[in-house]
């Protein structure tokens, strides 16, 4: 299978834990700021964080 993982930055972590994200997220994940959130998960084997856009799920409002 292909490595299709894309380097974007490096970043420090913050004092208050937050972790500032490249401008290329927006583009690359087609995340909006303020409005998109972050599944995040851990890989034990690799000690990685994952960060994955959640998918939001459309209610369906059936008014009768």
């Amino acid at each position: 299978m292909k490595n299709s993982r894309v380097y974007l930055d490096t970043y420090v972590l913050q004092q208050d834990m937050r972790i500032r994200l490249p401008k290329s997220v927006l583009t690359n994940m087609k995340a909006e700021k303020g409005k998109t959130f972050f599944e995040i998960y851990f890989d034990k084997n690799s000690n990685e964080l994952i960060l994955k856009v959640k998918q939001q799920v459309k209610e369906n409002n059936n008014e009768e």
